[in-house]
């Protein structure tokens, strides 16, 4: 319970939100890797699945292929990529790192969101004279699109989760935090650390849960 009571008053302390080194910095810096690992895995990823998906050829490849960095700890890319020419670009072996581990949920969900469309309604839309872009664009990719968007949920939460991960390259965010805590041996800086990890993670869970909510279920054909 002291320690507790410790990490509170650390968090509620002003002097810990103000500066280069306070809260408020380092969970912007946390929100722009994040978001910026984001948007790069998405436009990797999304395209892919999406192709790959309207024309139901080498999705499993591409899956198994992107899984294989489910299998390797982001920790051990991020050491290894430090050791290329790669650790000269400053945040480049974390972005690197976050994007190949952000890879997978986005291109197996929008995948299997595409190939769960109802194939009926698809060559209904060709049918009537619609293109294969057209389909893709008007049909398929609204119906797919819950699925999608789950799969840039799960990866938007593994990334804040992940991120922290940069502070052990010289990077900055909230990891930064807790590397500091460790090093000046304070539990309740290390728990207040991870606690506003936690708290920004299920924040973007709820962000885009209601996202997700407001997103129709569309089962109809094309109009």
């Amino acid at each position: 319970m002291r320690t507790l009571g410790d990490t509170w008053r650390w968090l509620t302390d002003p002097a810990h939100w103000a500066g280069d080194d306070g809260i408020g910095h380092r969970l912007a810096q946390h929100a722009l890797l994040t978001c910026g690992c984001l948007v790069i895995s998405c436009l990797i990823a999304l395209p892919v699945a999406l192709v790959l998906g309207h024309l139901g050829k080498g999705g499993a490849l591409a899956i198994n292929i992107s899984n294989i960095g489910r299998a390797i700890p982001t920790f051990a890319v991020l050491v290894l990529l430090l050791l290329t020419p790669v650790g000269a670009w400053g945040q480049g072996p974390t972005v690197v790192a976050l994007v190949l581990f952000a890879v997978p949920p986005l291109l197996t969900n929008a995948y299997v969101g595409m190939r769960e469309v109802d194939r009926d309604v698809v060559r209904a839309a060709r049918g009537m004279g619609m293109t294969g872009r057209q389909a893709l664009m008007r049909v398929e990719l609204p119906l797919s699109l819950p699925m999608l968007l789950n799969g840039v949920r799960l990866a938007a939460v593994q990334l804040v989760a992940t991120a922290t991960l940069a502070a052990l390259a010289g990077g900055g965010g909230l990891g930064r935090i807790i590397t500091a805590g460790f090093n000046l041996a304070s539990t309740p800086q290390v728990v207040a650390g991870a606690v506003l990890v936690a708290v920004f993670a299920l924040a973007v869970e709820g962000a885009f849960e209601t996202v997700e909510r407001l997103v129709p279920r569309r089962s109809g054909g094309p109009r």
